[in-house]
């Protein structure tokens, strides 16, 4: 059986909820909210950064290792400067981390100026990631985006100018009335800026949302054709590799060195704490959620005295089996173009990936949608990549 020593570092993910008006293919959880409920907020979350670095493994360092934090939402890019730097000072008066951890924050265009940025970078920001979705200006509007591509170029320009080196773009495609032309003009434009990672993700259009409720009343566009979503897709992958960035993930791309640390630790089962409303987390074999209405957040931190009675925050509580690992193993793995590991899930699990996935392996080896590498791995194809939840659902046991 697998077992769960818990002693290398741990990623910290900290949710901020609050956004200056919800977009409307969104379903995360954030919403507006006022100056004076984001500082109670802050108050909130440093609160219970202090408590859980109470509960968390203490090492001969002095307090539990940390080498990612990502800060998302929401926008937490309406944070303050001032509050961003005290939310930093809490984690590394908690933690121990590391002098070469990679720290992101999410930045929405239409939120920061250059004195904002500057004020993020003090405070240890060292990557962000910056929602522009596309560069032009009526798929913005159809999107319920507060910013324009011009405000979203001025915001890299504005970034680059307070220091940062280490800048991802997300992106979007597959929208209403989107075709391999408008989406080939955003992808041009954001290489143009010369970003060191690129999130192309395709627009899911999720029930209850705003676009959803428009797409039903026959107010929007038509959805891109399922051979053009194909088309679009293909051709990011090869646009950016002729720009230099790899494909490393199913939806992300980078220059050599700056693939997203802590989103490959989702990927390969890496240890995180999430911190705020909603936050999930992933330690010692069980996932869990803090709360995710204000109320119960506010209450359940207040009411909290130490670290022990943090029990009662967690919420959707499940301890993994074995079974359940490697699945997890498999199916988040081969989001990677590195695919997974056989020697790796060996170790992990005390069984050959051949044993636990045999009928499954071959038939995906035969169909060519899986490869196995010469160093005994396996990864997707490029025809497997077109049919990957179909590939990664069957290795649910």
């Amino acid at each position: 059986m697998i077992e769960f020593n818990r002693g290398g570092p741990v990623s910290l993910y900290l949710h901020f909820p609050f956004c200056e008006r919800k977009c409307r293919y969104c379903d995360f959880l954030s919403g507006p909210a006022g100056e004076e409920t984001r500082e109670e907020y802050i108050d909130l979350l440093c609160r219970e950064i202090e408590l859980r670095a109470g509960e968390t493994l203490v090492t001969d360092k002095g307090a539990e290792v940390v080498d990612t934090i990502f800060i998302g939402g929401g926008t937490p890019s309406l944070m303050t400067p001032a509050q961003a730097a005290r939310v930093m000072d809490t984690i590394r008066c908690c933690y121990h981390v590391l002098t070469d951890a990679e720290i992101s924050m999410e930045v929405n265009p239409g939120t920061v100026d250059p004195d904002k940025l500057r004020g993020f970078k003090a405070a240890g920001i060292g990557r962000l990631s910056v929602g522009m979705q596309s560069f032009d200006d009526s798929e913005l509007r159809l999107l319920g985006r507060i910013h324009t591509a011009a405000q979203a170029r001025e915001t890299f320009f504005a970034a680059r100018e307070a220091g940062f080196n280490n800048i991802n773009l997300d992106l979007m495609s597959a929208l209403p009335g989107q075709n391999i032309e408008t989406w080939s003009h955003t992808l041009e434009v954001a290489v143009s800026l010369g970003p060191e990672h690129i999130s192309a993700y395709s627009l899911i259009i999720e029930e209850g949302t705003p676009l959803a409720a428009l797409l039903d009343a026959g107010k929007l566009p038509d959805l891109p054709s399922e051979e053009e979503d194909r088309r679009m897709y293909h051709f990011t992958k090869q646009f950016l590799a002729s720009k230099g960035y790899r494909r490393y993930e199913i939806s992300n791309y980078a220059k050599a060195g700056y693939e997203c640390r802590h989103n490959c630790g989702y990927w390969t089962g890496h240890e995180y704490l999430g911190l705020g409303l909603g936050a999930s987390s992933y330690l010692d074999g069980e996932r869990f959620k803090n709360p995710d209405e204000m109320d119960e957040y506010r209450k359940a931190v207040m009411s909290t005295s130490d670290s022990n009675s943090l029990e009662t925050m967690r919420r959707e509580r499940q301890k993994l089996t074995q079974k359940d690992c490697m699945e997890e193993f498999m199916f988040l793995g081969l989001r990677m173009t590195d695919g997974v590991s056989e020697p790796e899930f060996e170790r992990r699990f005390g069984v050959k990936l051949e044993d636990a996935f045999g009928s499954v392996l071959h038939r995906h080896l035969e169909q060519n949608v899986v490869c196995r590498t010469s160093d005994h791995r396996i990864s997707l194809t490029e025809y497997g990549l077109d049919v990957a939840n179909y590939v990664m659902a069957d290795y649910l046991l």
